[in-house]
């Protein structure tokens, strides 16, 4: 039987919280919405009100982390200025924070084989936190001469890129092999970058 007193909102949060949770333990294609349905106490007719299949649950949950990712890459942005290269390495920190903190949603965006383009909001959602990335690589890329200036599309896809790659290898694997933090492996892969772009001065 459903639990009583849920509200329109409340049920679809309470889904979303049991398909993280199960996200995080099983994996994107490890649950059914049935088990979803259960793990929520409500009936599985109540979640097909809402979603078509787990599919849609998933893709909703990647929304939502996608929001809150953009949120959260915005802050570190904002909270670097007036220095574009505190900025920019604020996002690589805020990166990290996030995965580290919402590992369903994290699964969900990047690990779920879900398009972004699944629906408008999405894609909406998925843009908005491409942009600020974007924004911090253009805003360092200006003390680039334009001649050896790359695209900020480039450079921000070049550090997404490093960042997911720590996340995916050290920090979402118990730390892999690596004998240093994931942090530090960032922030010195970053380092290494902006050197070779000229961005920072050698040691």
């Amino acid at each position: 039987m459903p639990k009583r007193g849920y509200h329109h909102g409340n049920l679809r949060q309470a889904l979303m919280d049991a398909a993280l949770t199960l996200i995080e333990e099983k994996g994107p294609t490890g649950f059914t919405l049935s088990e979803a349905a259960k793990k929520a106490g409500v009936t599985p007719a109540a979640v097909y009100r809402h979603y078509d299949g787990r599919e849609d649950l998933i893709a909703e949950a990647a929304r939502q982390g996608f929001e809150m990712f953009a949120d959260l890459m915005q802050y570190a942005y904002d909270t670097g200025q007036p220095s574009a290269l505190a900025a920019f390495e604020a996002t690589g920190r805020a990166y990290l924070a996030f995965a580290r903190k919402h590992p369903g949603h994290y699964i969900a965006m990047f690990e779920s084989s879900i398009s972004v383009n699944r629906t408008p909001e999405l894609a909406a959602a998925a843009a908005r936190a491409k942009a600020v990335l974007e924004m911090a690589a253009a805003d360092l890329s200006k003390h680039i001469p334009p001649e050896k200036r790359p695209p900020a599309s480039m450079f921000s896809a070049h550090i997404w890129a490093m960042s997911h790659g720590v996340v995916e290898l050290f920090a979402r694997n118990n730390g892999g092999a690596s004998p240093f933090s994931p942090e530090d492996l960032l922030e010195s892969g970053i380092g290494i970058y902006l050197r070779g772009l000229g961005l920072i001065a050698p040691d």
